[in-house]
């Protein structure tokens, strides 16, 4: 068991804690569950910054873009290409961007595995691992040396963020269909490939069906393959695995992490079997109404803060949900009670620890790739 796993990422859980959180919630409320959703979100938010008083701050919104060498294959009508997407996304031609300047949201795209070259931009991180991941329907889609290499890539760039909330979104041509793949495989057998395709609105039967006899193809040819890291470099990209590091350092921080699209939960599901306490730190968001994303989120046993209807690029949604994540915060950090300003905790129960505050993931991770090289370092849980 690693390191990742058993010492840096704990759980939220502290019924002394909860139980404060709720009562401090009762005298800011004329009735229980008047405030519907957000007293819950607020109970999480202290859970996860272990105090009565959570703040949010510099809220950072990352999204990891990244080719795939499956869409050779033909499985995807023609789309705009990824670096067409990231070059939309830098230059504000799109939603999200401008959604996240009006909101104070920062927003980064992370070059992970773009076929193309893109140019220097102020809001681009260049951490290309490769020019696209290969065909997983005939190899590996990653060796085990670039999904670490991407894994450390994400830790970093998580490591060096300011701020305590970290929203996480993967674009790319093929990333939808990998992430199926990937979250079809570690979903053992509770969710099929065809329900997280099935687009029958927005996709023809036979083009479904082409895309299946493909996809179904690439699962034969990596069937044996059950460990996490393995299964994600089989069939992944490098924007899930550049996620999975960035998921587990901001848990390690107990940041809140906000998971929206496909690709995210499938990076969700890899950091949740590296360490399953990452859950605890999570909240959904989503941007489109592809059946395969509410498939996803019920084997999460989850739904989206926000239900808009909307078919928009993935980490639309989480942006738009921050004001209401912001929002639930308040109620316990600006509603007056007639408290004293500078009680964060409850008297009768001591704070959290700082070795818990300051956990370094990275510094883990980076111990035990070297004393395990070329292998994953993760049991399946």
């Amino acid at each position: 068991m690693s390191a990742v796993q058993s010492s840096l990422i704990h759980s939220t859980a502290h019924p002394g804690l909860e139980r404060a959180l709720r009562e401090k919630l009762l005298r800011r409320s004329e009735t229980v569950g008047s405030l519907g959703e957000l007293e819950p979100l607020a109970v999480r938010l202290g859970l996860i910054q272990g105090n009565l008083k959570p703040r949010l701050e510099q809220p950072q919104m990352l999204v990891f873009a990244g080719d795939h060498g499956l869409v050779v294959d033909r499985i995807l009508p023609p789309t705009r290409s990824t670096a067409t997407q990231v070059r939309e996304l830098l230059g504000g031609r799109l939603p999200l961007p401008v959604f996240a300047r009006i909101q104070g949201m920062e927003l980064s795209i992370v070059d992970a595995g773009v076929a193309e070259a893109l140019e220097p931009h102020a809001g681009l991180l260049a951490r290309k691992i490769a020019h696209g991941t290969r065909n997983c329907r005939v190899g590996p889609a990653m060796t085990l040396a670039q999904a670490h290499a991407a894994i450390k890539a994400g830790m970093e760039i998580a490591d060096t963020l300011p701020g305590n909330l970290l929203a996480c979104a993967g674009v790319g041509e093929g990333a939808f269909e990998s992430a199926a793949l990937v979250i079809s495989r570690l979903a053992h057998g509770r969710i099929s490939l065809r329900q997280l395709l099935a687009t029958p609105t927005l996709l023809a039967q036979q083009d479904l069906s082409r895309q299946l006899v493909v996809l179904q193809g690439a699962q034969g040819r990596h069937r044996n393959i059950n460990d996490p890291v393995e299964v994600m470099a089989a069939f992944g990209g490098y924007e899930v695995a550049m996620m999975v590091g960035a998921i587990l350092v901001a848990a390690g921080k107990r940041h809140l992490i906000v998971v929206d699209g496909l690709p995210a939960c499938a990076a969700l599901l890899v950091a949740s079997r590296i360490a399953p306490a990452v859950m605890d730190y999570v909240v959904f968001s989503r941007s489109h109404p592809h059946p395969g994303l509410t498939a996803a989120l019920d084997l999460f046993e989850a739904t989206a803060l926000l239900e808009l209807g909307m078919s928009s690029t993935d980490g639309t949604g989480a942006v738009l949900a921050w004001p209401l994540i912001h929002s639930a915060a308040a109620l316990l950090t600006e509603v007056a009670e007639g408290e004293s300003p500078g009680t964060t905790f409850p008297s009768d129960l001591a704070p959290m620890s700082a070795d818990v505050e300051d956990a370094h993931v990275l510094d883990a991770y980076d111990d035990e790739l070297s004393t395990s090289p070329g292998s994953s370092l993760y049991s399946e849980v």
